[in-house]
Order: C-alpha cells, then sequence, then structure tokens
C-alpha cells in the first residue's frame, strides 16, 4: 500500500471527500406503493381481458395516447387553456374569500355584515347556479372563471376567518401595551396567527377549484381539457376521457404539493410532532 492510501485512510471521517447521493424520502415512497399496485392491477386486469377496453383503457392505451397528444400539441394546448381559467378564478375568489375574512374577523360590525351572506350563498349548491351563469354572463369565459371563483372564496373566507378569531388575545394584550398601530397589529400578530389555518383553506379551495373547473369546462368549452373529453365522450374514446381525468388529478396534487411546500417554508417555527 503506498503511502498516500496510509494518509487517505488515517485522515479523519470528517477530511474524507464525501460522495454525494440523492436519495427520495421515504415518505414519498410510502406514498407511492399504493397507487403503483392499483396501476398493476389495473394493467392486469385489461391485459387478462376482465376489464373491456369499452369501458376502461388500458393503462399502457392511456399513455400511448397521451403521447400522441403531446405531440401534436392538443394536450399542451388543452392544459394551458384551463390552467388559466383556474389561475383566474382562484385569483378572484381567494381576494374575496381572503378579504371579506378580514373584514368579519376584525369588527362584530364586520362579522354582522359579511358573515350571513357568506353563510347564506355557501349553502347553495354552486354547480346549481350554472344555468344562471349562463343567462347573466353568457356562454364565453365569465361563466367558467365566476363558478371557479366561487368555489374558491367558501374555503379560504372560513378558514381565514376561523384562524383570526382563533389568535391568542394575550397577544393582543401584548400590542396594546406595545402601543401597535391597527395595521402594525394586524400584521405583525393577527396575520401570522391566522396563518396555519388559512393555508389549510388554501389546500381546500384549490382542489374545489379544480373540482368546479371540470364542472364549467363541460358546459359550451370550445377548448381546454373539459372540451378534449366532452369531444372523446361522443366518439366512445375511453383512453381520451381517462387522460383527462389523469391530467387534472395531477395538477391537483401539484398545486397542492406547492402549497404543502410554502406550508413547510411559512410555518417552520412550529414543531412536527409526527416521527
Amino acid at each position: 500500500m503506498s503511502t498516500s492510501s496510509l494518509d487517505l485512510a488515517r485522515a479523519p471521517a470528517r477530511a474524507r471527500p464525501k460522495i454525494l447521493s440523492v436519495r427520495l424520502p421515504r415518505s414519498a415512497l410510502a406514498r407511492a406503493v399504493s397507487p403503483l399496485v392499483l396501476l398493476v392491477l389495473w394493467q392486469l386486469a385489461s391485459s387478462t381481458g376482465l376489464l373491456s377496453e369499452r369501458l376502461l383503457a388500458a393503462p399502457t392505451t392511456i399513455a400511448a395516447t397521451g403521447v400522441d397528444l403531446l405531440r401534436d400539441g392538443t394536450l399542451p394546448s388543452a392544459i394551458g387553456v384551463s390552467v388559466q381559467r383556474a389561475a383566474l378564478g382562484f385569483l378572484i375568489g381567494g381576494v374575496a374569500g381572503v378579504g371579506l375574512a378580514v373584514i368579519a374577523g376584525l369588527s362584530r360590525l364586520g362579522e354582522n355584515s359579511v358573515d350571513p351572506l357568506m353563510q347564506m350563498l355557501r349553502a347553495l349548491p354552486h354547480f346549481g347556479l350554472i344555468p344562471l351563469f349562463i343567462l347573466w354572463f353568457g356562454i364565453g369565459e365569465t361563466p367558467k372563471v365566476a363558478l371557479v371563483a366561487l368555489g374558491v372564496a367558501f374555503p379560504l373566507y372560513l378558514n381565514t376567518f376561523a384562524g383570526i378569531r382563533g389568535v391568542d388575545g394575550k397577544l393582543a394584550e401584548v400590542a396594546h401595551t406595545l402601543r401597535l398601530g391597527r395595521f402594525a397589529l394586524i400584521r405583525h400578530i393577527v396575520l401570522p396567527g391566522a396563518l396555519p389555518q388559512a393555508l389549510v383553506g388554501l389546500r381546500q379551495s384549490l382542489g374545489i377549484a379544480w373540482l368546479a373547473l371540470i364542472v364549467a369546462e363541460q358546459v359550451n368549452a370550445s377548448s381546454g381539457l373539459g372540451f378534449m373529453i366532452n369531444n372523446a365522450r361522443e366518439f366512445l374514446r375511453t383512453d381520451v376521457v381517462v387522460l383527462g381525468l389523469v391530467v387534472y388529478a395531477a395538477l391537483g396534487l401539484i398545486t397542492d404539493a406547492l402549497v404543502r411546500l410554502l406550508e413547510r417554508r411559512a410555518l417552520t417555527w412550529r414543531k412536527d410532532f409526527l416521527t
């Protein structure tokens, strides 16, 4: 053995060069087990003839269809239109929900003015409002965006309102002792205290946004994932229908993962009791 080899062996562990490796978190691997098992069973049922292609296309067929639609530009175009509708509706509904929650949460007058109306509107089946939205806004983009915005507003309102009212009153007393103004109180105490509950509402509202979009795009749509699914339904293309639903689900999972990442970054002060 050479002198350089002996020196390297005698060197402390911290001085030795480290080999970088990329490992998936155990939680991600654990969460992937059940979907993979379902996918394998689905493929086996299709391959053995237990599941008819007319009723539900095989995963391999759906994957091949997805590749074809990606190559001809149909799928990217549809996803772009749907994401644009969802983003605009979420922006409008999110601003309305959070704004009304702040108004209702910070004063009794605001609560008495806003909360009864929000609770009344929340009780309405907003998918049943589609005919009314069509009469009001026509059959263009406006009723689709309005339906998404309506679905987004209520979870954000309820959770943000509950978060504001759940802020410890002792913190408000500390703010008064420090002579903080109204806006400083809201910025430094109320909003940070309500943030965990508001993020829960954000996750719920994103899920409802995609659900509302699926329904909205079934109404006189000329583009988007819903339009692609409707066309496929007329030609009995179950592979395209399932592909569209899978894309909806994937978009929902991606947005939920982004919110969970934001939650971990914004709420680093919370101790996780899970092991």
